[in-house]
């Protein structure tokens, strides 16, 4: 019943696709985050849907859609770039080019339609729409993981997302870093989104799927998650308008949270502090030492998954007894193939110091960019006011996600460069808009009468 279901609403989007080809483009953003052939039993789980998707999206672009204002911006030249160095170090440079080219074929289809996707922004209505996508895939992961939070309370590697497959956005510390970096996007999609006009339903769903994206760091018991609260809460202290009043509701709701979080949650959060006695956060170290070592004498990388060749030695270091009478154990670790655990060493171990340049190149760019339109478009009474707030959510997404990529690996995620793409469209279509505008002006100043233009 679930393979039919799924084969059926594809088939709806398709279908419609016939239609409006941006649709298209929706399907494969859509597949691209659930990942529906790996739910299936028997049906998608042999049709190759992601690459019919994605001929169809571009196909149809290329062929019906209008492509009047269309543009190919710096940033878009910039992935193409990064997407034209990775298939370099992995067909001329990689250390093991075997497993190299296992990653290289889902990277490549990430950054090419990164690329892609800013052409078929033109409108308002097409970026809300590949948001509310985004947002409500996400959401199809994030729901099913918040009601077993509620009911089983989760656990360490225990939370089942749908699928027993612990890979992409099924990984308990990857989505719990992506649902937490999607909560500033809901809530604008909550207060200023046309498509679901922003009544009392939708902001009533918005604030349960919100709900539900904090759930998620509790029921994998990731400590990603907590930080990415943490910062999420920080961050937003720039928009409310009672500051002393937000800060002492989460001070309250924190402190009638706490004793409700399962025992699990708060037992794995306290090992943020002992991290010295924590072999996964010792491990992380290890491995980052290792990176930094390797880039010394490779400093272009050594392909994607280049990790499997470490071999890492570690101390773990523990506390026992009380504060008058503790004895200090230390016991020796050992580890091989460990992976990077973090967007940054991941970079840089695979890629090199040109490829973590141009990853945080293209990050930074899109945060500025991000924060000048925020700024430009400030003024409540300016037409384009919903831009700048959008820029703003944007860009608070993507802080969110680079704090969470610093202890997991997702520099190459999909959901990170269709963050982009979205920035790169909204920047595009704000830019336009306001040459529209200044135009209009100009002509009806030169319209006016000459007594009037005197005055």
């Amino acid at each position: 019943m679930r393979d039919l279901f799924l084969i059926g609403f594809l088939f709806s989007l398709f279908a419609m696709g016939m239609r409006r080809p941006f649709v298209l483009v929706l399907a494969y953003i859509y597949i691209d985050i659930v990942s529906p052939q790996r739910l299936t039993y028997y049906l998608l789980n042999s049709v190759p849907i992601s690459l019919i998707a994605v001929v169809s999206a571009v196909g149809a672009w290329v062929l019906v859609d209008d492509k009047r204002d269309s543009r190919f911006t710096v940033r878009q030249g910039a992935i193409l770039t990064l997407l034209i160095y990775c298939g370099v170090t992995t067909y001329f440079g990689a250390d093991f080019p075997t497993e190299a080219l296992q990653k290289w074929d889902w990277v490549w289809k990430a950054l090419a339609f990164a690329v892609f996707l800013p052409l078929t922004l033109r409108t308002r209505l097409r970026i809300e729409a590949l948001l509310l996508f985004m947002i409500l895939s996400l959401g199809s992961i994030v729901i099913v993981g918040g009601v077993k939070t509620i009911f089983s309370g989760g656990g360490y590697g225990e939370l089942n997302l749908m699928v027993t497959n612990n890979t992409g956005l099924y990984e308990g510390s990857i989505i719990s870093a992506v649902a937490v970096s999607a909560i500033p996007i809901i809530l604008w999609l909550g207060a200023h989104g046309t498509i679901f006009p922003p009544d009392w339903r939708t902001r009533l769903f918005s604030y349960a799927l919100v709900f539900a994206c904090l759930l998620i760091p509790v029921g994998t018991s990731a400590r990603t998650g907590l930080l990415c609260i943490g910062l999420l809460g920080i961050l937003m202290l720039r928009d409310v308008k009672r500051r002393f009043l937000y800060i002492g509701l989460v001070a309250v709701g924190g402190m009638i949270a706490v004793p409700l979080l399962p025992s699990s949650y708060t037992e794995r959060m306290s090992t943020i502090r002992t991290y010295k006695g924590d072999e996964s956060a010792s491990t992380r170290l290890a491995v980052w030492k290792w990176t930094l070592d390797y880039v010394g004498s490779n400093p272009f990388g050594g392909g994607f998954n280049a990790y499997l060749q470490n071999t890492l030695s570690f101390e773990l270091t523990s506390v026992e007894g009380t504060a008058q009478d503790s004895t200090i154990e230390r016991r020796k670790g050992t580890d091989r193939g460990r992976a990077y655990h973090s967007s940054y060493f991941e970079m840089l171990g695979e890629q090199g110091w040109p490829g973590l340049f141009l990853w945080l190149g293209l990050n930074l760019a899109g945060l500025f960019r991000m924060e000048a339109l925020r700024r430009r478009y400030r003024a409540a009474d300016d037409p384009l006011h919903w831009g700048g707030t959008l820029a703003g959510a944007l860009q608070h997404a993507q802080l969110v996600y680079l704090l969470g990529g610093a202890f997991v690996g997702i520099a190459f995620n999909p959901f990170l460069f269709q963050l982009m793409a979205a920035q790169i469209g909204l920047d595009t279509y704000l830019s336009r808009r306001t040459r529209e505008a200044r135009v209009q002006q100009m002509q009806q100043r030169v319209d006016l009468p000459r007594g009037s233009r005197a005055v």
